[in-house]
C-alpha cells in the first residue's frame, strides 16, 4: 500500500497510532470480552457460548465469532460427526487479549454497586443541564 504526499509516492505504515482505533473496537466491544473471558476456560461450544454470555442475541454471538475468528483471535473447529461439533478457541494472541483485559473486567465486577448508586443518584436528582 501506497500514499501521495505533496506528489511523492511514499508507502503506508501499517503500524499507523490512528489504527489502534481498530482494535480499540475489539477490546470496546463488550460482547467480544465477554466471549475471550470465556474461552480462557477452554474451548467451548456454541451452545455453552450462548448459556454463558447473559444476553447475547444467537445472531450477535454468531456475527462476534466470525469477527473474532478473522482477527486471529479465536479458532474454530469443525469436527464431522453427527451432529457436527463446533467448538472455539482462544488463539495465543487472542490468550494475550485475554490476560491484558482481565484487569479491566474484574474492575468492572468491582465497581458495578458503585456504578448503579451513582446512575440511580443522577437519574433522580433536578434536571442541572445549562439553559
Amino acid at each position: 500500500m501506497s500514499g501521495t504526499v505533496g506528489g511523492e509516492s511514499r508507502p503506508t505504515r501499517t503500524e499507523d497510532p490512528c489504527r489502534a482505533r481498530e482494535v480499540l473496537g475489539i477490546v470496546g466491544d463488550k460482547w467480544s470480552l465477554l466471549i475471550v473471558r470465556n474461552l480462557s476456560q477452554g474451548p467451548r461450544r456454541f451452545t455453552e457460548l450462548k448459556r454463558a454470555v447473559d444476553g447475547i442475541s444467537q445472531r450477535m454471538l454468531t456475527v462476534t465469532l466470525r469477527d473474532l475468528e478473522r482477527d486471529g483471535i479465536l479458532t474454530r473447529t469443525v469436527r464431522n460427526v453427527m451432529p457436527p461439533h463446533v467448538s472455539y478457541e482462544l488463539t495465543p494472541m487472542g490468550r494475550t487479549l485475554r490476560e491484558a483485559t482481565a484487569p479491566l473486567l474484574e474492575w468492572s465486577i468491582t465497581h458495578l454497586t458503585h456504578i448503579d448508586a451513582a446512575r440511580a443518584a443522577y437519574d433522580t436528582r433536578p434536571d442541572t443541564s445549562p439553559a
